[in-house]
């Protein structure tokens, strides 16, 4: 991996393309994006080798990670918010909807079309508005999404209904308030029930690993090249973090990401715990530490009248 590669605000860099350049993700460029890949496919180093490259940058974490936690709860120290169980993410997806209703009245408000205003200053994103006014971005991180859809009972239905629709409206909507899905999965598509093509039609990053059928690989890549499908099923076993990244362009290339233990990517977290942000709409799902919570941040007032 390049050392001294810095990328832009909101980037990471995670990986290697084949052809030596390196693999960044940039969520002003592709605000939300879908991993797919079968166990030890490399999938959950991705999401490792993610984490520890946005750790160091100004902005939250969030975690869903219904294992119970056992793939996100290491790096709780730079979580702003953790859930590890299915009512808990009900939860934690109704205050993420919560903060991008309060961020949208922040944008309306001070978005400059009051009189008088250049029109260079009109913004319709919060990286419009002046940086003492723009509320932290957030990346949301789903470890197993089908975790979210799957149902034990008809008793679980009106929950599972419920998180759904709530993660349409932040794939459809939250971006521009610096809100950004990170979706991971072994599979992902229609049988998961209702509302599952309409989430993935919105997740427009699309990185696929070594997956157990055909299938899969056409979920996250039929609609993006069906050469990059045929890439992604001839990944060999013994080639974990190898993976075809494409986009709603139609470009794909392969990628692979450096082996990253968790122990090294929870140290990092550890050290840059003094940067995480105290959101208070995500504050009762705040991952209990032992490391003291950093002082609220600044939240912009939302008042009446012009700016």
């Amino acid at each position: 991996m390049p050392r001294r590669l810095a990328p832009g605000p909101l980037s990471a860099t995670v990986a290697l393309r084949e052809d030596g350049r390196p693999y960044i993700r940039d969520y002003q460029e592709i605000p939300h994006g879908l991993t797919l890949g079968a166990n030890k496919s490399g999938k959950s180093m991705h999401q490792r080798c993610l984490i520890k490259a946005l750790a160091s940058q100004s902005v939250a974490l969030v975690g869903i990670d219904c294992k119970r936690g056992v793939e996100q709860g290491p790096f709780a120290p730079r979580l702003s918010a953790l859930a590890t169980t299915p009512d808990q993410a009900e939860g934690l997806l109704d205050a993420l909807v919560e903060e991008m209703e309060d961020r949208f009245d922040l944008l309306c408000l001070h978005q400059g079309i009051a009189p008088g205003t250049p029109l260079e200053d009109i913004t319709s994103d919060i990286w419009g508005l002046p940086k003492k006014l723009r509320p932290v971005p957030i990346v949301v991180l789903i470890d197993e999404i089908a975790e979210l859809f799957l149902i034990a009972s008809r008793a679980d239905t009106a929950r599972r209904d419920h998180m759904v629709t709530q993660l349409v409206r932040l794939a459809q909507l939250a971006r521009a308030v610096g809100i950004y899905l990170e979706v991971c999965g072994q599979r992902f598509g229609s049988e998961l029930g209702k509302g599952a093509t309409a989430l993935r039609a919105q997740l427009t990053g699309r990185v696929v690993h070594r997956c157990n059928d055909k299938q899969t690989a056409e979920m996250g890549l039929a609609d993006v090249n069906e050469l990059a499908v045929a890439a992604a099923t001839s990944i060999a076993p013994e080639r974990a973090g190898t993976a075809i990244v494409g986009d709603s362009s139609g470009n794909w290339t392969r990628i692979r990401t450096p082996k990253t233990s968790l122990g090294e990517v929870a140290a990092v977290c550890r050290e840059f715990a003094h940067l995480t942000p105290d959101i208070p709409a995500l504050a009762p799902f705040r991952p209990a530490t032992g490391i003291p919570a950093p002082a609220p941040a600044a939240t912009p007032a939302i008042a009446s009248g012009t700016p």
